[in-house]
């Protein structure tokens, strides 16, 4: 529902970072917006993955009112923090620094300073190296307190067109076309849309390697989410190759797969390459049961496959 004046603006539960933010109640009859008061702890704030005006209210309240913020590159940091005049104190904390960095932040933390942290672009610790610090945050007990906001797998399903009542984020594909090809395969089986980030000068190929082991689903190259030239091509994997060998693109890129056609059939490889992963998690019988409805084979086939795996 639209924003509207009778759903004014008032404070969240308590539980919700000590009160910091604020949320909608249609029960109230004023608009009022609570004063900032950040309780301790590490705040992980997503940022613009390319318009700066995608950042958040909170998410600046948070940068103004912090202690200090960790930056996974503070040049590309500080470009934001200057667009909206803010001043707190920042300081680097990337994959290579990582372990010699951890150690002194919970310090920090555990002494009740106010820690923000956010990378490059978009929603930290995903595909960065942030998940360490938090998972040491937890050990020590700390306060997390995420602030949700722009997302490049999330801005990339949605322009996509594919199904999302399902995905699967993977990150990057290996560089070199043999490792990709063998990290494909294992999501062969996976239902739902895949999503990966690849840059313009491995797209071609890595589409190459998805049509190879995947077959020609329907698919989007979505590159430059929220900047100038942002773009997104749908269609399905061939058709895809074709327009980017005809025109390059350039910039970041989310690639998009959709899931397999229930329709099709897969041959004997496929169906041994499904069981062999589904079987360690699932067991023999779920396991049949699972790929026989993904395959299109029969399940007492499949189950006897299974079996002679086993």
């Amino acid at each position: 529902m639209a924003d509207t004046p009778n759903h004014p603006i008032v404070n969240s539960h308590p539980n919700q970072g000590g009160g910091r933010s604020q949320s909608l109640d249609a029960g109230a009859n004023t608009q009022t917006l609570a004063p900032l008061t950040l309780a301790s702890g590490l705040y992980i704030v997503a940022t613009p993955i390319g318009n700066l005006r995608d950042i958040t209210l909170r998410a600046l309240d948070v940068l103004r009112g912090a202690d200090l913020i960790l930056a996974e590159d503070t040049r590309q940091t500080r470009k934001l923090l200057d667009a909206y005049d803010i001043k707190t104190p920042l300081s680097a904390y990337h994959d290579h620094n990582a372990a010699k960095r951890v150690p002194g932040v919970i310090k920090e933390l555990l002494d009740g300073r106010v820690i923000a942290q956010v990378s490059d672009a978009g929603t930290p610790l995903v595909s960065d190296p942030g998940f360490k610090l938090a998972r040491a945050a937890v050990e020590a007990g700390v306060d997390i307190y995420p602030l949700p906001g722009a997302s490049a797998v999330l801005a990339g399903l949605v322009a996509s067109a594919l199904p999302s009542d399902c995905f699967t984020f993977a990150g990057f594909l290996p560089p070199k076309s043999s490792a990709r090809q063998t990290a494909l395969a294992r999501f062969k089986t996976t239902p739902g849309t895949l999503i990966f980030f690849e840059s313009g000068g491995r797209i071609k190929d890595c589409l190459s390697d998805a049509l190879s082991v995947l077959g020609d689903r329907q698919g989007a190259v979505a590159r430059e989410l929220t900047k100038r030239y942002e773009e997104t091509r749908r269609g399905s994997l061939s058709a895809l190759i074709d327009s980017v060998t005809d025109d390059p693109p350039r910039g970041e890129i989310v690639l998009l797969i959709g899931p397999s056609d229930a329709g099709d059939i897969w041959d004997e490889a496929a169906v041994t390459a499904g069981l062999s992963d589904a079987i360690p998690q699932m067991g023999v019988k779920r396991a049949s049961a699972h790929i026989a409805e993904l395959s299109g084979w029969a399940k007492r086939d499949v189950y006897q496959l299974a079996l002679s795996l086993k």
